[in-house]
């Protein structure tokens, strides 16, 4: 019985250690949100989804103890309140992105809309009186 109990507490330690590894992530990423480090971030994200399946699994398999619990319990309150941050930080990104986006649009088709009025005034000028003078 002792090497069962010894092989269920390898286990319930193996999982709340890698919910801290987790934990650990989503703190890094949440400090690459917040320096506006968006392609590391992206690149961490992927990490951490492949962290999250890996947990996934080994969470089904292990069965925690009253203690255990309450400690997963605390590190996932962690790991979602990074997460919301991050995600708000990305939503104000996408929507500056957005912005960003608009304005180039606007531009683009200010330019499609005057530069053929453009060639056509620079035409002009080569018409002026000064020019047929000279001629």
């Amino acid at each position: 019985m002792a090497a069962s109990e010894t092989a269920h507490s390898y286990t319930q330690q193996a999982l709340l250690d890698a919910y801290a590894k987790l934990l650990v992530r989503v703190n890094h990423m949440h400090e690459l949100a917040n320096a506006e480090q968006w392609a590391e971030l992206i690149e961490q994200r992927s990490n951490y989804v492949v962290l999250v399946e890996e947990l996934r699994t080994l969470d089904v398999t292990v069965t925690l103890d009253a203690k255990g619990r309450q400690r997963k319990s605390e590190l996932l309150e962690q790991i979602l309140e990074h997460d919301v941050e991050i995600r708000r930080r990305l939503v104000a990104r996408r929507d500056e992105l957005g912005k960003l986006i608009g304005v180039t649009q606007r531009q683009r088709d200010l330019h499609r809309a005057y530069a053929p009025q453009q060639g056509a005034y620079n035409s002009h000028e080569s018409d002026s009186p000064r020019d047929k003078g000279a001629s």
